[in-house]
C-alpha cells in the first residue's frame, strides 16, 4: 500500500487535474497525518498509521517558506497558477489558519497576482466564524460533500469527531456562490460494504443538497492514486458524465476529473 505524505509547509509545484500548476501549502506536520476525516480513499493513508511526532508549522514558518519558494519560482520564470492549501490533513484545523490566509494573500499579490488561492477542505470547520471569514477571502473555497447519507459518511469519510451532514450542508450553503462543492464518486467495497455512490439512491439526494447550496461550481472526481483501502474502484467516465449532466441541468456549472 503506497502512501503519500507531503513536505511541510510547502510542496510542489504539482500539476493538478482541476487547478493547473499548483504550489501546495501543507499546514499539517511533514511526518504524519492530522485530519478531521479518515477517508478510506485518502492518498495520505489512514490516520492511525501515520501519527505525527512533529508539530504543525507556525504562521511565521509558513510565510517564510512560501516567500522563499515564490522568489525562487519568480527567478525561474515559472510562477504557479494557484496556491493550494492541501496536504496531510484538514488545513482549516490549523489554529492560525485565518492569519496564514492573510499572509498568503499578501505574498500572492506581491509575487504572482494572477494566481488563485485555493483551499481544499472537508468543511468540518466551515461554520467557525474565523474559518468562514478566511474562506470568504480566498479565490477558490472548495468544500467536500461526498454524500448526504450518514451511513455512507460513517463508512467512507469516517469523521473523527461529531459530524452532522445537515449542519455541514447548512454551513456550506451560507457561502452560496462563494464556494465550490467537491465530491468523490467511486465504486467497490470497504470492509465488506459497498461504497458505490454513483447510483440515483445517492446522487439524487446529494443533488438536492447541492441545489439548496447553490455553489459557483461543482467539481466531481474519482480515484486517481493508490488508496489505503484496496477494495475501492474508479467510477467510469460515463458515470461521471451522467452526474455532470444532472448538475448542469440544474443550472450549476460542473466538471469531472477521471
Amino acid at each position: 500500500m503506497a502512501t503519500i505524505l507531503f513536505p511541510s509547509p510547502i510542496f510542489g509545484p504539482v500539476r493538478s487535474r482541476r487547478l493547473g500548476i499548483s504550489l501546495g501549502i501543507n499546514l499539517m506536520p511533514a511526518d504524519g497525518k492530522l485530519c478531521t476525516f479518515d477517508c478510506v480513499y485518502c492518498e495520505c493513508g489512514f490516520n492511525a498509521d501515520h501519527r505525527p511526532r512533529l508539530p504543525r508549522p507556525t504562521r511565521t514558518e509558513v510565510a517564510q517558506a512560501l516567500e522563499a519558494k515564490l522568489q525562487q519560482m519568480k527567478q525561474a520564470g515559472e510562477l504557479p497558477d494557484v496556491l493550494t492549501f492541501a496536504g496531510n490533513g484538514e488545513p482549516t484545523a490549523h489554529p492560525q489558519f485565518a492569519e496564514i490566509i492573510d499572509d498568503t494573500l499578501r505574498l500572492r499579490d506581491a509575487f504572482c497576482p494572477s494566481a488563485k488561492v485555493s483551499v481544499l477542505s472537508n468543511a468540518t470547520m466551515a461554520a467557525r466564524p474565523q474559518v468562514r471569514e478566511a474562506l470568504l477571502r480566498v479565490d477558490n473555497n472548495i468544500l467536500k460533500l461526498d454524500t448526504v447519507n450518514p451511513e455512507y459518511i460513517a463508512i467512507v469519510n469516517r469523521p473523527t469527531g461529531r459530524y452532522s451532514v445537515d449542519e455541514v450542508v447548512k454551513s456550506i450553503g451560507e457561502f452560496g456562490k462563494n464556494c465550490i462543492v467537491q465530491t468523490m464518486f467511486m465504486k467497490g467495497e470497504s470492509d465488506g460494504q459497498s461504497v458505490d455512490n454513483t447510483g440515483d439512491e445517492y446522487v439524487q439526494p446529494w443533488l438536492e443538497a447541492v441545489k439548496s447550496i447553490g455553489p459557483r461550481q461543482v467539481m466531481i472526481y474519482t480515484i486517481d492514486r493508490e488508496t489505503p483501502d484496496q477494495g475501492l474502484r474508479k467510477a467510469s467516465p460515463e458515470e461521471l458524465n451522467r452526474i455532470v449532466a444532472m448538475i448542469e441541468a440544474a443550472g450549476i456549472p460542473a466538471s469531472a476529473s477521471y
